[in-house]
């Protein structure tokens, strides 16, 4: 395992909330990461669907965690958009984020989520996500 895995890895599994929803690093390369959870109905909203909430946490961890792939300075998301595509309906779903572009003060981030029913996948949602590059003066505020 690279340091980026370890790192999205470790990162991945100090977070209550990322614990909580299943959140599972599925593939870290240089510039993009993979992360997958398991339907389960607390999920859904009333109609049986993904909820938006969790079609935006995970766009914005995948994409956060793409960051951490191209980077050691530390970093917050400065803009976050979600295109909801269709229902988000299945057995699990994937999240495949990359960086678009590492500039000196900012990451460009891109994600798609796909649904996944058996061999089936279908692309539910998409997302970018702009990551501001914190100077180490402010690492402790």
């Amino acid at each position: 395992m690279d340091v980026s895995a370890a790192l999205v890895n470790s990162i991945n599994e100090r977070s209550s909330f990322n614990r909580w929803l299943g959140i599972e690093v599925v593939e870290v390369a240089a510039g993009s990461v993979s992360l997958k959870i398991k339907w389960r109905e607390e999920f859904g909203q009333y109609s049986g669907h993904l909820h938006a909430g969790i079609i935006g946490t995970m766009i914005d961890t995948a994409c956060g965690f793409s960051g951490l792939t191209v980077t050691t300075s530390k970093f917050l998301a400065s803009n976050f958009s979600v295109n909801f595509l269709r229902p988000a309906v299945g057995d699990s779903f994937v999240a495949e984020a990359q960086v678009i572009k590492r500039g000196r003060l900012q990451i460009f981030t891109r994600c798609d989520l796909y649904s996944l029913n058996g061999s089936e996948k279908k692309l539910v949602a998409n997302g970018d996500t702009i990551l501001c590059v914190l100077p180490e003066s402010d690492w402790n505020d």
